[in-house]
């Protein structure tokens, strides 16, 4: 089972015994269940979907350029929040592992779900990883457009509309106080829902007062926009739109449903 982000020879996370103990871990919700089931009697494409919701503690290079992304977002910011910011989380999350004996051969994803056992330093840079290797992964230059297939049927069904479903996930992102990040997840009643965390918190972490497993997150925190937009963060929020890649998005909502 191959894993783009991730090189299987230095990890043992798709082992049933970790897979097992991440089901757990979620308390028996569907993340945990699908990658569960990745180990079971499925196509190589269906594997590798659930296998991409696994995530590691080192951070994964860009599978782009910094530049790829203008003009919606510009390359110094880019390479400003890839190499400062978020290795900057990358970095101290080793530190805080280190430091409160966390394995880290296990996936980022248990850890985050038992978040209300560990330090501070933990959560910020723990939810700070997590949070940015899924924002540089749902991204791409040829993103854009809008969702098709299961994902699309979701959204209609559960929002009304795609434009309704884009009011709503916009108006999480613009109305979150200070910084934070915006989210669509599927809960654990396997419903659609958009919310937003302060800070590096995620849906994932049982501390969170709004749970799920996340199928988009966009960056509100101004370094995420501010060298482009200033203090337009609505505009960059309208304009994210034009770089989500729906078809990881499909991937994710597929091996969670």
């Amino acid at each position: 089972m191959n894993n783009k982000f991730f090189d299987a020879s230095r990890r043992s996370f798709l082992n049933k015994g970790t897979l097992a103990t991440f089901s757990i871990g979620l308390g028996g919700s569907l993340a945990g269940t699908s990658l569960l089931s990745a180990c079971g009697g499925e196509s190589k494409s269906q594997q590798d979907a659930k296998v991409d919701l696994i995530t590691g503690f080192e951070q994964t290079p860009l599978a782009y350029d910094y530049s790829a992304l203008e003009p919606h977002i510009d390359a110094e910011t880019m390479e400003i929040h890839y190499t400062k910011h978020a290795a900057g989380y990358a970095k101290n999350l080793k530190e805080a592992c280190e430091k409160e004996g966390v394995d880290m051969d296990k996936p980022l994803e248990e850890l985050m779900v038992n978040m209300s056992n560990y330090s501070t330093a933990m959560r910020n840079n723990g939810g700070g990883h997590y949070n940015h290797e899924l924002f540089w992964k749902i991204m791409s230059p040829d993103g854009g457009g809008g969702p098709s297939g299961k994902i699309s049927e979701a959204i209609n069904g559960r929002f009304g509309s795609f434009e309704a479903f884009k009011e709503e996930f916009e108006n999480a992102a613009k109305t979150r106080f200070g910084s934070g990040w915006a989210w669509l997840v599927l809960n654990n009643n396997g419903e659609l829902a958009i919310g937003s965390t302060p800070n590096q918190d995620n849906p994932m972490m049982d501390l969170s007062e709004f749970r799920g497993s996340p199928l988009i997150g966009i960056d509100v925190w101004e370094h995420a926009y501010y060298l482009k937009y200033q203090n337009e963060r609505p505009k960059y929020i309208s304009n994210w739109w034009n770089l989500l890649n729906w078809e990881k998005v499909a991937e994710r909502y597929e091996a969670l449903s």
